[in-house]
């Protein structure tokens, strides 16, 4: 019998990417397809929901066609944060797919901000609650029975389980992740709240794939559905965090930063909240300085032939703040916050070392606001993104961060998918006519293969 195999998929705005790995994590086959871009004017962002659907199935195709007959016992999927759509009883679509980025419910936001508590992570006009309330009055939701999340709506299609999500997916939508429940506030928004879906923990089985799904993906009958994430929990998962204090640094257009903390966090005037990850909360906030900051005066190609001649050990004494643009909310809430950049010394490796040490400074503070907020203090740290691969940036780190600086598992969210449907394969499903809410309640919401 071949060894069992677990396939974790990660829904991206460009793509879809997808792994396997066996029962010991170690990751066996990767395979992944580009997504159509997204669409729209005027601040809109859209996709299809069946490019969604065509990539799932071209890439799970591709992964079971690597692997031995029957070896992949279960599957997670993540998605992009605060992208919904609606759709009927069925799981067929009734509008596009809006996405995370879509800033066109402005008017919906600001209804929301006066009515949800600061802690809630259904603020802002890139919140899944506005942007189902833009739907619900601006489009067509004659048959309309749920409000999903781009993951749900996959699982949906995978498993004939219409409205199941998991506990990190539905934050954006308004879910209390403390009282673990929909709640009240969302009353006053005179919305159809029963379109709202049921949350699983995440690595919680919820359901076997439809047999004649299973056959079509070229999957064993028995295999497993289990409740994902979104995709930036999915990578830090990915990275092999799993203690208190141990952290992750992403290193892209933007910086942001996610530490592992057994008690939740929210500080909206910083934009901070937490995800609950098994008895642990993944505290985050991100920054407008980062990479994309660095790009206004370097190219790449600039930054790498400059880099051999920085000097890690001998700071430049440069106080700068990196920003594309004026406004800043974490680590410093301050929205007309100018970039702070001068003065310029006439030697570039100075100045872009100066910058590296800017962004460097912003992630430290950025760590310490969070242990000031009540998160734990940072112990190691892992880091993704472009950045990563500079030695010099990596040295200038270690010396301000004072703390180990470790090598990430992976930096593909689909790996921390995949350790997601490894954690729990063996729990028995509930009945498929048992509703959602049921499901959820009666499994426990701790994943075995969890942090801690």
């Amino acid at each position: 019998m071949p060894p069992k195999l677990h396939l974790g998929l990660d829904l991206g705005t460009s793509g879809a990417r997808g792994c396997l790995v066996d029962a010991a994590g170690r990751q066996v086959a990767e395979a992944s397809t580009p997504l159509p871009p997204s669409t729209g004017e005027n601040g809109r962002r859209e996709q299809h929901p069946e490019d969604w659907w065509h990539a799932t199935v071209t890439v799970i195709r591709e992964l079971a066609a690597r692997s031995e007959p029957a070896s992949i016992s279960a599957l997670a999927i993540d998605g992009t944060s605060g992208t919904v759509l609606l759709c009927d009883r069925q799981g067929r679509p009734l509008s596009p797919g809006v996405m995370y980025n879509d800033r066109r419910a402005t008017a919906e936001a600001a209804e929301i901000g006066a009515c949800a508590p600061a802690e809630s992570a259904a603020h802002g006009a890139g919140s899944g609650l506005a942007k189902w309330l833009w739907l619900e009055r601006h489009h067509d939701t004659a048959g309309a029975r749920w409000v999903l999340n781009q993951a749900d709506w996959i699982v949906g299609r995978l498993t004939g389980r219409w409205g199941a999500s998991d506990e990190n997916n539905v934050l954006k939508l308004g879910w209390d992740p403390l009282a673990r429940r929909w709640p009240a506030w969302l009353e006053r928004l005179a919305l159809p709240t029963q379109r709202l879906p049921a949350p699983f923990a995440p690595g919680t089985p919820i359901a076997p794939l439809l047999p004649e799904m299973a056959d079509t993906l070229g999957l064993p009958r028995t295999t497993a559905l289990h409740a994902g994430t979104t995709d930036s929990t999915a990578a830090f998962l990915a990275t092999g965090c799993t203690r208190p204090g141990e952290a992750m640094t992403a290193l892209g257009s933007t910086l942001v930063v996610k530490l592992l903390s057994e008690r939740p966090v929210f500080a909206p005037a910083y934009g901070v909240y937490s995800h609950r990850l098994g008895d642990c909360w993944l505290v985050g906030g991100g920054s407008n300085s980062g990479g994309a900051a660095l790009k206004q005066h370097f190219s790449v190609a600039q930054m790498e032939t400059l880099t051999p001649h920085l000097h890690p050990d001998r700071p430049t004494g440069l106080d700068y703040y990196p920003l594309t643009a004026p406004g800043e909310r974490f680590p410093v809430n301050d929205p007309y916050l100018p970039p702070r950049m001068e003065p310029r010394p006439a030697d570039d490796a100075e100045f872009l070392q100066g910058l590296l040490e800017g962004i460097t400074a912003i992630e430290a503070r950025a760590y310490r606001l969070l242990e000031e907020l009540g998160a734990p203090p940072v112990v190691s740290v892992r880091t993704t993104g472009g950045g990563a691969a500079n030695p010099a940036w990596r040295a200038i780190r270690q010396r301000l961060l004072g703390v180990p600086l470790l090598e990430p598992l992976s930096q593909e969210a689909c790996y921390g998918t995949a350790l997601l449907a490894l954690a729990r394969n063996d729990q028995a499903f509930p009945s498929r006519s048992s509703t959602c809410a049921t499901a959820a309640k009666s499994l426990s919401p701790r994943p075995s293969a969890s942090p801690c």
